[in-house]
């Protein structure tokens, strides 16, 4: 038997602390709770603008009850090849080759996008992330999107120029240009926009290294993107293309609702409206487009009720129809990780 003192009992050892996986478990549940509210946004916002502007909705499916559907068919045909022209300028504006079928179903997202935010920030926005999914580094991507919309602007002035040349009957007989003054206050406009960023990137210090990096990047990257005709082409013919395919659906609902006008002088009417009205930021250019079309078409002689009705079934075609399959194409994106 042992003669050293008994030891006193020993205590209860302390609760073992949680499994790791146990405290991880919280943050993926946050992450999928705070996915599926992404995922069902869109259609809470989709839900919100329908009520606000309910009463578009209603005159224009009522009016379109009355057109010739095989007509506003081949519209919403033409509205679909618009999203393809766009996936075509976006590819053609990266290096990287990026998947075809995710590239259209993210621009068909990005189209959704682009009626909720002005100056096609939410478009940009989408592509943006999706990019980033896809592997480009940020620079890269941000300066896609500056290629992006500069092709865009550039490319649609030969459009309207070469068709001016090869369909001068289509101009309008009535004044629907701007006047020499408005002309005036939009070249002040351009010039004043580089000036203020010059003058921003000199104030705030900062700010210098990302614009001279982003700047590099661009500029790299354009470069290196035409010397390949597998990138070049799609950049610029698709640009091209683009405001003809919008033009084309405009001509369709013209058509569609009996327009007295030809094809060529509602693709022109469009083409003007577009280029009048592109400098003012609204969300997918809904607003003054819109007004910009009613008048040109109002100067062709068309009567100002029949204008309203195809610029509505315009806005039908290309804004409340793909915006539901936009919408869950943009939650599906989300769910899968791609945005």
């Amino acid at each position: 038997m042992s003669l050293l003192p008994l030891d006193d009992p020993a205590s209860p050892p302390p609760p073992p602390p949680p499994p790791p996986l146990a405290q991880g478990r919280r943050r993926p549940l946050a992450a999928t709770a705070a996915r599926r509210a992404l995922t069902l946004s869109p259609l809470l916002l989709l839900a919100v603008w329908a009520v606000i502007d309910w009463h578009a909705v209603r005159d224009g499916a009522a009016l379109l009850a009355t057109a010739d559907p095989w007509w506003l068919l081949v519209g919403l045909l033409f509205t679909y090849l618009g999203t393809v022209a766009a996936a075509c300028v976006r590819q053609g504006a990266i290096p990287e080759r990026l998947p075809p079928g995710l590239l259209v179903a993210s621009q068909i997202a990005a189209g959704a996008a682009n009626h909720l935010l002005p100056a096609s920030i939410g478009a940009h926005a989408v592509t943006v992330r999706f990019l980033q999914r896809q592997g480009v580094a940020l620079p890269r991507a941000t300066a896609s999107i500056a290629l992006y919309s500069l092709v865009r602007a550039v490319a649609k002035t030969p459009v309207v120029l070469i068709f001016l040349l090869a369909a001068p009957s289509a101009v309008p007989p009535a004044r629907v240009l701007p006047e020499g003054r408005t002309l005036l206050l939009a070249a002040a406009g351009l010039l004043l926009a580089p000036a203020a960023t010059a003058a921003l990137l000199v104030i705030v210090r900062p700010l210098r290294r990302p614009a001279l990096d982003f700047v590099r990047t661009a500029l790299t990257d354009a470069r290196h993107l035409h010397t390949r005709p597998a990138r070049f082409l799609p950049l610029w013919g698709g640009a091209a293309a683009a405001p003809l395919i919008q033009a084309s659906v405009v001509a369709s609902v013209g058509t569609a609702l009996g327009l007295p006008l030809s094809w060529p002088q509602l693709l022109f009417a469009f083409l003007a409206a577009s280029t009048a009205a592109g400098a003012v930021p609204a969300p997918g250019g809904i607003g003054p487009v819109d007004a910009a079309l009613v008048l040109t078409l109002a100067g062709y002689g068309t009567p100002l009720p029949l204008a309203t009705a195809t610029v509505i079934g315009y806005r039908v075609l290309t804004v409340w129809l793909p915006l539901l399959p936009g919408m869950l194409v943009l939650s599906a994106l989300v769910q899968r990780k791609q945005l």
